[in-house]
């Protein structure tokens, strides 16, 4: 017979709130303002008073100790096994005598992320428990992830005396600081929600929906730097095909079985749409591409420029035009140089390998 002795329910999530100096297993009230953590140790099925994560929420920084006693069945865990966030950070302590094993990260480390609410800032990061092999092929204890969280009040009392503070607006400090969700989606024919099937006809067209949430920021401009097809999900891999290159140029557009364009006017100023012909590799039978876009960000009342455009070709006058801004912003379109980013926030820089050969072909 099956015995928990924690008892424990498997699945049901334990919760755990400190607030202060950390202390195993002791929870506090939730009316104080200063910061606190919230530890999920459900996946340990660990029960008072032996919790075996304590937190500390300081003010740059988050403390984690862990009793090597991870699931309170006596067996310790190694240490090495134990690492903080997706960055995997490794402990900073341990006692063998105590059996602890202490993280110390910055708020922005390891991997941790932040998310912004009308109450507080909230950063996110998690210990990740993985066993290894030693030695033998089998192992007695599960993987786990205890999610961690520490919230930071944004509204408190204070008091000083004879400061002058420079302001700074909040929405450009949490810019600065906050990782931006970005989104690219298929739509469907009149671009009123996301297209439901992902397969297309040589022949259709495809409708893009790039985004980003600006909530708590600046108003933002969206920008999509890159767009490239591949046979395969590695963006570097051979043969591809860049369909928008040269920070914002709609290149595709320029070829003669094309009428590749972006949309205008825009949505909004957060929101992107182009529309590209399907199309697909010479030779290829599988009938499967890949597509990788890279997207940025500018100030909303930053005017459009060689590296924060939106460019398409216009074979009526043959010529390029913005979706925005004036038509010497698209000048390096033509060119097919348009130097380096420097004014925009982009996820990762993009690679300029280019080349590929791709054919459209009319449906039978």
């Amino acid at each position: 017979v099956a015995y928990n002795p924690w008892g424990i329910i498997r699945g049901e999530a334990e919760l755990w709130r400190y607030q202060g100096a950390s202390s195993f297993g002791r929870s506090r009230s939730f009316s104080q303002p200063s910061p606190w953590a919230w530890v999920d140790v459900s996946q340990l099925q660990a029960a008072a008073p032996l919790h075996p994560v304590a937190v500390q929420c300081q003010e740059a920084q988050v403390v984690v100790t862990v009793h090597r006693d991870l699931f309170g069945t006596g067996r310790l865990v190694r240490a090495a096994d134990l690492t903080l966030g997706s960055g995997g950070c490794l402990p900073v302590a341990w006692s063998t005598v105590e059996a602890m094993v202490t993280f110390k990260a910055g708020l922005h480390e390891c991997g941790s992320t932040l998310k912004v609410t009308p109450d507080a800032l909230i950063y996110s990061t998690s210990l990740n428990y993985k066993p290894v092999l030693t030695g033998s092929t089998v192992i007695r204890t599960s993987p786990a992830v205890v999610p961690i969280e520490c919230h930071y009040p944004r509204r408190d009392n204070v008091s000083s005396s004879g400061v002058k503070p420079t302001w700074v607006p909040l929405r450009f400090t949490l810019s600065s600081e906050e990782k931006l969700p970005f989104s690219l989606r298929l739509m469907n024919d009149d671009w009123s929600a996301e297209r439901v099937s992902p397969v297309f006809q040589l022949g259709e067209v495809l409708r893009f929906q790039a985004g980003v949430n600006t909530e708590n920021h600046a108003p933002l401009r969206l920008f999509v730097d890159t767009c490239v097809a591949t046979r395969t999900p590695e963006r570097s891999s051979s043969p591809q095909y860049a369909f928008i290159d040269f920070s914002g140029c709609l290149v595709d557009g320029q070829l003669d079985d094309s009428s590749s364009t972006f949309i205008t006017p825009r949505p909004r100023e957060d929101v992107l749409q182009f529309a590209v012909d399907a199309f697909k590799f010479a030779g290829d039978s599988s009938n499967l591409i890949y597509i990788t876009c890279h997207l940025k960000v500018s100030l909303a009342d930053q005017a459009p420029d060689p590296l924060n455009k939106a460019c398409s070709f216009n074979k009526t006058n043959n010529l390029w035009a913005p979706v925005e801004g004036t038509r010497d912003v698209c000048s390096c379109c033509e060119t097919r140089s348009c130097g380096l980013a420097r004014h925009s926030r982009r996820l990762h820089v993009p690679s300029r390998v280019r080349g590929g050969r791709v054919r459209r072909e009319l449906p039978s």
